[in-house]
């Protein structure tokens, strides 16, 4: 089983809509997604009621994730960790422990612009029109790594 982890800041608005998208694009039989943050600011708490309405706009249920720290744990947990930004990218390079857990850690949006390292904005302090494009930005991202991965 290929187990993928999303990671943002705070684990409510980006990385929850992307393991959700991710999640719908694969076989749960053959793959494991799930998602943190680099920060614990929202452990416990369920993803922010934006990224849940977009998500359910596009069909999707991400209402009952709970939002969890990063760990360095977590390398010897998962096989691909997708960041959303470069402060997402340095948080959880500095928890690596070698260069096998650093191979790793990816940006996200590299999947669709390859070696840009372009960021996910972070939508929290924007209007509703930020969360429907970080959605877009993230299916498409989330559509070539299950095309990879399948």
């Amino acid at each position: 089983m290929t187990k993928i982890l999303m990671v943002c800041l705070g684990n409510i608005c980006r990385s929850p809509l992307a393991e959700g998208i991710l999640r719908s694009k694969l076989s749960s039989d053959l793959f494991q997604v799930d998602s943190a943050g680099t920060a614990n600011y929202h452990t416990g708490s369920s993803p922010d009621k934006r990224s849940i309405a977009v998500a359910r706009k596009y069909g999707l249920d991400i209402s009952h994730l709970r939002g969890r720290q990063f760990k360095t744990s977590d390398f010897d947990s998962f096989d691909l960790i997708y960041v959303m930004d470069e402060s997402n990218y340095r948080n959880v390079i500095s928890l690596a422990r070698n260069d096998e857990n650093k191979t790793k850690v990816k940006f996200i949006l590299n999947e669709v612009y390859p070696n840009q390292n372009y960021d996910v904005p972070d939508p929290y302090y924007g209007g509703d029109d930020g969360f429907e494009n970080v959605y877009k930005m993230l299916d498409e991202a989330c559509e070539v790594i299950a095309k990879n991965l399948t």
